[in-house]
């Protein structure tokens, strides 16, 4: 096994709360993505923690959700065999049990997000924990985190900023009842239930619900949503507060296409025809006055520099997340 179950993440994660570091959760849908992160990982000695949304397994089965994370899975643990860093897979934003009750079945995830924020407390505990059922029925070698963002006794159609903020006692509550491994807090970040919503970021709320947990004897790492606008000193500020997993992908998906756009933007004249010439794509490989550069219009070419961006990328987030030079597998 080239990448890792619930219990080698579970270590990672204690880690992290006893360090005060986090692990940058970091999704993919394709393979440059998921290559620049091993990279980049391996060159800084962080643990890596890959995430895929429902999304983007039907985006790699061709539609087909579980087909896509059974590709993936071969993929990544073929790929994560060329490395010594740990390499984890969550399953992310899942809202349909009858899907993660079949992602559970294969075995394959490290962990499963279960999604329930958007409904009404109640709900959201009964959803929560009937996933944390599933993986005790089967025994299976996966955590579960659970997503809370609402504010105990505020009626669904009054809307509120206060409402979408992560109350620390209803927060007790929610993971003594869904028995929960992780759970994620909205604390500011512009995310699942605060999408949309005006609000600031708060770090002595997570300290607070941190704190809370604590008390209890729940000492379940935090997780932080929606966090491609957080600056790095904001983020050490999380991770000092019981904040270990960081879920990073809109951060990615710019840098891919960017890096795309500039080295195409700058290689014009080796792609398009100049002025004069027919753009007439059957004719351009015959005997002609011009041709496109092969050179440059080759995709390995182009996925090698996202790659290799990817890779600085998640570095430097493993650097300011403070999981550079501890993983446990090196």
């Amino acid at each position: 096994m080239t990448f890792y179950g619930g219990n080698e993440l579970a270590a990672v994660y204690e880690d992290a709360l006893g360090d005060g570091f986090g692990l940058i959760a970091s999704n993919i849908a394709e393979p440059n993505t998921m290559m620049g992160l091993m990279e980049g990982a391996a060159r800084v000695d962080s643990d890596l923690l890959l995430q895929l949304s429902n999304g983007a397994c039907t985006f790699a089965g061709n539609g087909d959700p579980i087909a896509g994370l059974k590709a993936m899975e071969t993929y990544i643990d073929l790929v994560a065999a060329q490395y010594d860093v740990g390499v984890f897979l969550n399953m992310d934003h899942q809202t349909d049990l009858d899907r993660i009750q079949q992602q559970v079945e294969l075995d394959i995830p490290s962990s499963i997000m279960i999604d329930a924020s958007h409904e009404p407390f109640e709900e959201n505990v009964e959803r929560s924990r009937r996933v944390v059922e599933m993986v005790e029925e089967r025994d299976a070698d996966i955590l579960v985190e659970a997503e809370l963002g609402k504010i105990k006794g505020v009626e669904d159609e009054i809307v509120a900023d206060e409402a979408f903020y992560t109350d620390p006692e209803q927060a007790v509550e929610f993971v003594d009842r869904t028995g929960c491994d992780l759970l994620a807090i909205s604390v500011g970040t512009q995310h699942g239930v605060a999408k949309g919503k005006n609000l600031e970021l708060r770090p002595d709320l997570a300290a607070d619900i941190r704190t809370a947990l604590h008390d209890h004897g729940l000492d379940v790492p935090l997780v932080l949503h929606g966090s491609s606008g957080v600056q790095p000193d904001q983020l050490q500020s999380m991770l000092r507060r019981g904040v270990c997993k960081v879920n990073k992908d809109t951060h990615y998906q710019y840098e891919y296409t960017r890096t795309a756009f500039d080295f195409y933007r700058e290689r014009t004249d080796d792609i398009v025809p100049p002025d004069g010439v027919d753009d007439d794509r059957e004719t351009f490989f015959n005997d002609v006055e011009w041709a496109p550069n092969k050179d440059t219009f080759d995709p390995r070419v182009t996925g090698q520099r996202i790659r290799d961006r990817i890779a600085d990328v998640y570095a430097d987030l493993a650097e300011s997340a403070g999981s550079a030079g501890r993983s446990r597998y090196v």
